[in-house]
């Protein structure tokens, strides 16, 4: 049996980064520590940080006044912000720089009074914060091709559109066209919105789609990034699972395999990976295990500062 790990996988940056800054709130400040919403979508990660004194909450109105609270890498709407103010709340945003462009592009497509069409997942925290930032009276969602013949937008305004970061680009690229079909006067974002983590795990699935005859994705159920990864590798002809943890996998399925192709979502920690690799090696002891450079390796976001939790 022989293993091949996605050259780019797990962390990225802006999950990297809002970890880091949880696990440093928690050192200077202890508990309890107020998060809005899971810091990240890794039920791993979330429990962990919880068993530690972190308080994961939905309603801001549930926390006591003048408590420290951080906003989760998935962006929030400016009214969360408003409402932790109004209660004194000392918070830090822990959103995603590339989460917060396409906020900034929401904006400015607003003051310019575009009907603005975001692409995404309903009820999608992602996307919940983006909408935020758009003008209600010009706000369209939509989640797939079909949608887009229900807008009922004049064909000859301009219109503009957005997509959630974690979509994959196969995914966007039939709705794009049609979009484009529907209104000439289509409004792209300055640069894509799906972002360079999201696009990378993609591609490092696809080759190991090339290489391998079955592949599992380390993540959670709720997570859209780890859900388009699977998506991904079966996109491309290769039976693919998806896993939360190592004993979620039924050992069987390897049965009649000889590579199998290990990848992990943006939010997925690197002992999850480890637990894969040990479970299938205590079954088949001679397994070899292939790795590859990493191209996101130096990619680092700089972290806030802590002081305005004080």
């Amino acid at each position: 049996m022989e293993i091949y790990l996605a050259r780019t996988q797990g962390f990225c940056a802006g999950v990297a980064s809002a970890v880091d800054i949880v696990e440093m709130a928690l050192e200077k400040y202890g508990a309890p520590l107020y998060v809005y919403h899971e810091i990240v979508h890794n039920t791993y990660v979330v429990n962990d940080f919880r068993k530690r004194g972190v308080v994961f909450v939905e309603d801001i109105e549930t926390i006591p006044d003048g408590e420290r609270i951080i906003f989760s890498a998935h962006g929030i709407p400016p009214e969360v912000i408003n409402k932790a103010k109004a209660k004194n709340l000392k918070f830090v945003d822990a959103t995603c720089p590339l989460v917060t462009k396409v906020h900034n592009e929401a904006v400015k497509f607003s003051q310019r009074e575009y009907e603005t069409v975001l692409i995404g997942h309903k009820g999608h925290q992602e996307l919940i914060g983006t909408s935020g930032y758009v003008d209600p009276k010009v706000l369209h969602i939509i989640e797939k091709e079909q949608d887009v013949d229900a807008l009922t937008i004049d064909p000859g305004q301009e219109v503009a559109y957005l997509t959630q970061t974690t979509l994959s680009v196969d995914e966007t690229k039939g709705i794009i066209e049609k979009l484009k079909n529907k209104f000439p006067r289509l409004v792209a974002p300055p640069r894509s919105d799906i972002c360079y983590a999201t696009q990378n795990r993609q591609d490092a699935v696809k080759e190991l789609a090339r290489m391998c005859d079955i592949i599992i994705i380390c993540g959670s159920p709720n997570s859209s990034n780890s859900n388009r990864l699977r998506e991904t590798g079966e996109n491309e002809g290769v039976s693919s699972y998806i896993i939360d943890r190592a004993d979620e996998l039924d050992i069987k399925i390897l049965a009649g395999h000889k590579k199998i192709g290990i990848s992990s979502g943006a939010s997925v920690p690197r002992l999850i990976v480890d637990e894969l690799i040990n479970k299938i090696k205590a079954e088949y002891p001679k397994t070899i295990v292939h790795t590859f450079d990493n191209p996101e390796k130096n990619i680092v976001f700089k972290l806030p500062n802590l002081k305005v939790l004080e």
